[in-house]
């Protein structure tokens, strides 16, 4: 571009004359020096101000202020000590979706039981609830005794579920048991609701037969083995998956069960009756619930709003503001048909794995994951949900911890953090700046004060919150400048000029979602040598900071300074 400039200054110097050649060639100095800077300039815009790729993050971006309010005045949920949950499964080897088969030896029937990184996994929770179940659970027959023969799960495009019956063998009970017992795991388990069923034309008709699983929570008692709960069913109710059972005959079915245990369990601290276990329909569910007041205590159902595991749009909708908060509306009207049905049963999400059919390898079990994990726990918990169970603690795509190695995925991270800093009651939470913010508070789990779990779905915004509290007290809380709010807002006043919070941020390794290492608060999680879960150290931030939020981060917030009366 000079090149051509002075060339032709040379020519018309030859015709002109010196003094003309020199302006043009000025002239032209700056046209190129202007277009340079506007090419420059349009680089720069399509790197960091052109929508971000989902897989990673950006480099330099803007900031964002926002607020957070948090109304202290009640709790508007409380969830279990227990809360988080993660389910192991029944498929075998041969599963496959896709042409691809991620299950590997996870089935409970062949789960190595000795491998110390799942014991380590489990007992970092202290206690993990896990349920024992999934689709073939309903063709799961228990092993009345040693000598009745006892075989695996046969693959066959004839049978339902394109499996055929499998059997449960009491040596391996025994070996579950007592490694639950081993990790402290609180177990819930999933009892087969087609023993005694007729299909005809995907309908599952007449009584369930309770006689085989009376059988196992027999030798269950006897053995001493400690069961929370027994669920009935896997997917049957509404439209079912593979087959389906009328809301009028599940809720007889539950009440069968209900009597089984009251008679068997002869001590007061009975295991729980659960169910349907499947995916919330309005209707379907509003009859069952009405119908089993009296012999139902949880209600149990099926999350995968995500769609199939195949879809080649799971991080654009799982970045989506609107698409997560579209399932909100399900949670919303089951706390409406308990509220108004007179029972006492209360709800759980018994099975979470977001995409169906064992989920996406790189996207289910990565650290993009953890934004629909969280985002779920958070909402769910705001409804009133007692419990979360993960699909799955370990088989498919989706597992806390590896299908092969058994490594901790950056979800099982998100999960252990949530289990060990969200307490019990749940505080109404909102967020103005950006809509890219999920915000969620709770009461501090097993210490004073708040903790906030604050999800950045922005690749290039960076964002600092200030946080505000109604009827909160403490030291150092003023009221807003406002006098018609009852809101406060941390001081700046020398009461407490040495206070901290602590914070734990999570990012992915190298700036990718499709990682499944994760860093928290720039320190990668890995197991050592040993098998050891590694500790979750927080940093301490002045609470006169603003809290930062990375673009395409997590950060859970402890926040001792700020007290509620429902918190005590």
């Amino acid at each position: 571009m000079f090149l051509n400039g002075t060339m032709l200054a040379l020519a018309i110097k030859k015709k002109m004359g010196t003094e003309t050649a020199q302006k043009i060639l000025i002239y032209g100095m700056a046209t190129s020096l202007f277009l340079l800077f506007c090419l420059c300039f349009w680089l720069y815009w399509a790197r960091h101000g052109s929508p971000v790729a989902p897989h990673s993050t950006s480099g330099v971006g803007t900031i964002i202020e926002g607020k957070v309010l948090i109304n202290g005045t009640t709790s508007i949920g409380r969830i279990d000590d227990d809360f988080v949950c993660a389910t192991l499964d029944w498929w075998p080897p041969q599963k496959c979706d896709y042409k691809t088969c991620s299950w590997g030896r996870t089935s409970l029937l062949n789960l190595d039981l000795n491998n110390v990184i799942l014991l380590n996994a489990i007992k970092a929770f202290s206690p993990l609830k896990i349920r024992l179940g999934g689709t073939l659970q309903d063709r799961v027959i228990y092993q009345s005794n040693e000598q009745q023969p006892c075989s695996p799960f046969v693959q066959s495009n004839s049978d339902l579920l394109y499996f055929s019956e499998g059997c449960l063998p009491l040596t391996r009970w025994d070996e579950l048991n007592n490694f639950f017992k081993k990790a402290g795991a609180v177990v819930v388990f999933g009892l087969n609701e087609l023993r005694g069923k007729t299909i005809n034309s995907g309908s599952a008709e007449g009584a369930w037969n309770s006689s085989n699983a009376e059988s196992l929570m027999r030798y269950t008692v006897n053995q001493g083995y400690t069961i929370q709960g027994w669920e009935l069913g896997n997917e049957l109710s509404g439209n079912g998956i593979g087959a389906t059972v009328s809301a009028d005959q599940y809720a007889s079915d539950i009440n069968t069960l209900h009597d089984t245990v009251q008679n068997i369990y002869g001590f007061d601290d009975k295991p729980v009756v659960m169910g349907p276990g499947g995916f919330f329909e309005e209707n379907w569910f509003r009859e069952f619930i009405q119908k089993t007041t009296k012999s139902l205590q949880v209600v149990t159902h099926h999350i995968y709003n995500l769609g199939p595991g195949n879809s080649k749009h799971l991080i654009d909708v799982i970045l989506d503001p609107s698409f997560l908060d579209s399932i909100s509306r399900k949670y919303s009207r089951l706390q409406s048909i308990l509220k108004n049905s007179g029972t006492k049963a209360v709800a759980w999400v018994g099975e979470a794995g977001g995409a169906f059919n064992s989920g996406h390898n790189l996207v289910t079990n990565t650290f993009v994951f953890s934004f629909w994990y969280l985002d779920q726990l958070g909402m769910a918990s705001s409804f009133d949900t007692k419990t979360f169970c993960r699909q799955t603690l370990v088989g498919g795509n989706y597992g806390l911890l590896d299908t092969n190695t058994f490594v901790p995925n950056p979800d099982y991270y998100s999960a252990l953090l949530w289990h060990r800093l969200m307490g019990n009651n749940v505080l109404s939470t909102s967020f103005s700046g950006t809509n890219k913010i999920r915000a969620y508070a709770h009461c501090s789990k097993n210490t004073q004060g708040i903790t906030l779990l604050l999800i950045n779905l922005d690749g290039y915004a960076t964002v600092q919150v200030r946080v505000s509290a109604e009827n909160a007290t403490g030291p150092g809380i003023s009221p807003l400048q406002d006098p018609r709010t009852k809101f406060a807002r941390v001081s700046r006043g020398s009461k407490i000029a040495n206070l901290t919070r602590e914070e734990y941020h999570l990012t992915p390794k190298d700036g990718d979602l499709h990682s499944q290492i994760m860093l928290l608060n720039e320190k990668m999680l890995t197991v050592d040598s040993s098998g050891v879960i590694p500790p979750l150290e927080p940093i301490n931030v002045s609470h006169s900071d603003p809290i930062t939020i990375a673009p395409f981060s997590i950060v859970f917030v402890q926040i001792p300074y700020i007290n509620f009366s429902v918190c005590n």
